[in-house]
């Protein structure tokens, strides 16, 4: 297997913070506005990003949440096993604000298409925008796109990214793996 890092270090916060300004930009205050980091890895990224938007703006509270879409997604009969969902800690209402969804990688969409489905279980929010930290472009098995992405990279299908966080991986880090 071969490793390619494409983030990790200064260039991962660097990224982190950039994806943390536009969201200001477009989000002023947050006044209407909500995070939800999709589990289970999307819930890393959304953390990191409300830290961050917290440094920055240290007097307003953003409300923010974890959304579980296990039975939401379209292979979930196909898994053999017994599935054990994640947590969905959504204690605020979604109606008629703005949403961002927040996950490390996007692939096919297929995971973003199941947190839309998820999120209707809350409300119609007014408006839904997708953050993530990496666009596997050229993948897609759905018309979805990112409105913020940290970085894109071209991907084939036997390649795999792989994101590390510092909370559990013990370090920032994203690789592409591929086969030799």
């Amino acid at each position: 297997m071969q490793r390619l890092t494409l983030l990790d270090g200064s260039k991962f916060q660097i990224t982190i913070q950039r994806l943390c300004h536009q969201l200001i930009e477009n989000h002023n205050l947050f006044e209407n506005s909500v995070i939800l980091g999709i589990q289970p890895r999307g819930i890393f990224l959304a953390k990191r990003i409300i830290a961050e938007l917290k440094v920055s703006l240290p007097d307003v509270k953003i409300e923010s949440g974890n959304l579980d879409i296990t039975f939401f997604r379209d292979d979930f009969r196909r898994k053999e096993g017994l599935l054990i969902p994640s947590s969905t800690e959504i204690d605020f209402i979604i109606e008629g604000k703005k949403v961002i969804l927040m996950d490390d990688v996007l692939w096919t969409g297929r995971t973003i298409r199941a947190a839309m489905d998820a999120l209707q279980s809350f409300g119609r929010p007014g408006k839904v925008e997708l953050l993530t930290l990496v666009d596997r472009r050229f993948s897609r098995h759905l018309p979805i796109e990112a409105d913020y992405i940290g970085i894109k990279v071209d991907t084939i299908a036997s390649q795999k990214v792989i994101v590390s966080w510092k909370e559990t991986d013990q370090e920032d880090k994203v690789i592409l793996l591929s086969e030799k």
